[in-house]
């Protein structure tokens, strides 16, 4: 998974932030889905890597907790999801599953659902 996502690092669109994300998702039927980040010069019209690579999934018809496993990675420090894209894990992913977070080379951290988002907003939040 690490040369994939190096390869794929290559292709995000960064030039405001210079913080290149790639990601790919890991669907319970083997499917994977690639995405990167894609910035933007009004800045809160950037996409993360994370919710391209969910939004491509949701298009082709996976629904919530289709989704298996999810891979990210980032130049120097490791890092985990923002938590825009915490909230569309925890609405995705079923709790105990998998976030692997890494960089380009190869450092890895590998986190549950729950530990990214112990307190989730969910459906319940809106009664």
């Amino acid at each position: 998974m690490k040369e994939k996502l190096l390869k794929l690092l290559e292709n995000s669109y960064s030039p405001y932030s210079n913080f290149p994300v790639s990601a790919i998702v890991v669907m319970k039927d083997g499917k994977e889905f690639n995405g990167v980040n894609v910035e933007n010069a009004s800045y809160g019209a950037a996409i993360c890597a994370e919710r391209n690579v969910f939004t491509t999934a949701i298009a082709y018809g996976y629904k919530p907790k289709d989704f298996e496993k999810l891979y990210i990675m980032t130049k120097g420090n490791v890092s985990t999801p923002c938590f825009i894209c915490r909230q569309f894990i925890t609405e995705l992913f079923d709790k105990d599953k998998e976030v692997v977070c890494m960089n380009e080379l190869g450092e890895e951290k590998v986190y549950k659902v729950s530990d990214l988002c112990p307190y989730p907003f969910n459906e319940d939040d809106l009664k």
